[in-house]
């Protein structure tokens, strides 16, 4: 590393580095850390006998005769989905045809993917592989079930040593070749290993039956299907990066993101039986009317000389939103206007020339029509007929309320903070007390008032449904403990930055959308993916209100169905495997996104 030369009032000064620390070989580190004192020899040998005999332990009870694994095994589709209709469960699969899609085209498109030396690959597999035979060795198998995973573990450190071994050190390899190469060992397993063919009949007897061999076709040809999708999307995706605007290309994929979710939750999964006539003679009409007038309202409000008049109205249009739930309307019509209010209040931030205040009437015509589609797809009976109040339930729902949560309570928790460091005494304090007081109350209170009361205070013509209840009052909760995250981050902004912007005559929402907002969520990030994994993780609570989550699955009805009596630990086992691997995989993508945006580094 070289020197730095610093030149201040006294000439030039030449300021050394640290000397940095040599990487040592396993065996020197072993000695180093773990062996390098008796009493860090007595620590090693103590904790290590600790950890085989809580291993030990955890394995005997993870394969006892006595668990019920099949329990879990024969309700994945349950625990996945709830009852979703078995005859309809090809629009489940396109749901995740459409996610592998969606997700191959971002890494194409935003070159996603580091590399990794082959050296450190081969490490981490030699190191996986004596882990396996250690939990082997551990684990209460059979003779023949011991010798499998014994040479499994053993080939696999083999490898791994073979690439400590034999590779370059500058040698490296995509890790999203090694993702795929893991995705394809995994569901060429599906095709190859004996897993075993779990199935649920309620008119068949015995009505769980497991038979041998591999999985169902129904499952092993899908997820097939699913990974080659993934593969073609992303050679697609490279494709057309190549030929359309980076900018354009990114902006595009990020709207099909942001419109993917209410999409397939509410068209395809949902499958409204729309009533055409209803939809020409009144849905139809009524968003033509808000997208002409809206538009011409907004391409007058994002001139320059638009001035006061231009706020007087917006604040007209807010005040008419708000009024517009005193009186009996159409509940679409009641959205639209705030949406609208909404839109003239940014209008002075994205005034411009004539080109910036077209394409922000259009941005209008596009958010209202998406809008009334998703209304009146939510307002149409479904024709999917499932048991309970909800069409879906299991890990869908988990992941349906956690990502609704999240989407709608990181605008209003941004919202929140910059009112409570506002400069006007009116939204500093009504923020305040609206974060304080929420912060005072459990989330259960929340969740059981929203579920159970909030229906009661709505009018006479306007209903709700439960989780759309449950969505709005954790995301509330959920804003308000967000809001003080990003308020940490806009008081980390210097002044020096907001009179930089006041000296180039930017207005204040143009200050705290261009210079503010980015440096503040920037810093924010630690602590937003936190609150996040925090948000996934408290979904749990869902089952204490009745809904149908993964949890109140696992714990209440499979094991009261008569062929899996009693099959509680094995099902909660599963279900905290899967909180585990979804919150670490948030973890990990925090980690590289900190390193992406250099966060702690300069």
């Amino acid at each position: 590393m070289s020197d730095f030369n610093v030149t201040g009032a006294e000439g030039t000064v030449s300021i050394k580095p640290p000397p940095e620390t040599p990487k040592l070989p396993p065996r020197l580190w072993i000695k180093e850390n773990l062996f390098s004192s008796p009493f860090n020899i007595f620590l090693t040998v103590a904790s290590t006998g600790i950890l085989l005999i809580l291993g030990r332990g955890l394995l005997s009870f993870i394969f006892s005769h006595e668990r019920q694994w099949g329990s879990t095994a024969t309700n994945l589709r349950l625990l996945m989905t709830q009852a979703y209709p078995e005859e309809q469960y090809m629009r489940v699969w396109v749901c995740v045809g459409v996610i592998f899609t969606l997700t191959g085209l971002s890494m194409a498109v935003w070159n996603a993917g580091s590399r990794v030396a082959l050296r450190r690959l081969g490490s981490f597999l030699l190191s996986t592989g004596v882990v396996i035979d250690i939990l082997t060795l551990l684990a209460p198998f059979s003779s023949s079930a011991t010798i499998i995973w014994l040479c499994v573990g053993t080939g696999i450190s083999l490898f791994g040593g073979s690439l400590v071994k034999f590779s370059d050190e500058d040698k490296t390899m995509s890790v999203l070749t090694v993702t795929v190469i893991a995705l394809a060992v995994a569901i060429l397993s599906l095709w190859v290993v004996p897993y075993g063919h779990h199935s649920f009949v309620f008119e068949r007897t015995p009505r769980s039956l497991a038979e041998a061999g591999t999985v169902a076709l129904t499952t092993k040809l899908p997820w097939t299907i699913m990974l080659l999708i993934g593969i073609a999307a992303y050679f697609a995706g490279k494709a057309i990066r190549e030929k359309v605007s980076q900018n354009v290309l990114r902006v595009s994929v990020l709207t099909i993101w942001f419109l993917a979710p209410p999409a397939l939750l509410y068209l395809v999964l949902r499958d409204p039986d729309f009533d055409m006539g209803h939809v020409l003679n009144t849905d139809i009409p009524i968003f033509l009317v808000f997208a002409a007038v809206g538009a011409g309202l907004l391409f007058w409000l994002t001139r320059p000389t638009a001035g006061e008049l231009g706020k007087v109205i917006a604040a007209i249009t807010l005040l008419i939103g708000f009024g517009s739930f005193l009186t009996p309307m159409r509940m679409i019509i009641r959205i639209l206007i705030l949406l609208l209010a909404i839109f003239a209040i940014s209008a002075p931030t994205f005034a411009g020339d004539t080109q910036t205040r077209r394409r922000y009437s259009l941005g209008w015509i596009g958010v209202s029509g998406v809008t009334c589609w998703l209304v009146t797809a939510i307002n149409t009976p479904s024709t999917v007929e499932v048991p309970g109040s909800f069409f879906i339930g299991g890990v869908s729902l988990t992941l349906l309320i956690a990502i609704f949560t999240i989407v709608i309570s990181f605008p209003l928790g941004i919202l929140l903070a910059l009112g409570r460091t506002s400069t006007m005494p009116i939204f500093r304090i009504l923020c305040t007390w609206f974060i304080e007081f929420v912060r005072g109350i459990p989330l259960i209170t929340i969740l059981i008032f929203f579920s159970i009361m909030f229906p009661m205070f709505l009018p006479k013509e306007m209903e709700i449904g439960e989780v759309a209840s449950i969505v709005i009052g954790y995301s509330l909760f959920s804003s308000a403990y967000l809001a003080e995250n990003v308020r940490g981050g806009l008081q980390s902004v210097t002044r020096g930055q907001h009179e930089a912007a006041d000296a180039v005559g930017m207005t204040t929402p143009q200050k705290t959308l261009f210079i503010v907002l980015p440096q503040a969520l920037r810093v924010s990030i630690p602590p937003l993916v936190s609150h996040c994994i925090g948000v996934f993780k408290e979904t749990s609570l869902l089952a204490i209100i009745g809904l149908f989550d993964i949890l109140y699955i696992a714990r209440n009805v499979i094991p009261n169905q008569t062929e899996f009596l009693g099959s509680v630990r094995e099902n909660l086992l599963f279900v905290c495997l899967i909180y585990w691997i979804l919150s670490y995989q948030m973890s990990k993508a925090s980690q590289r996104l900190e390193r992406r945006v250099g966060l702690g580094e300069r």
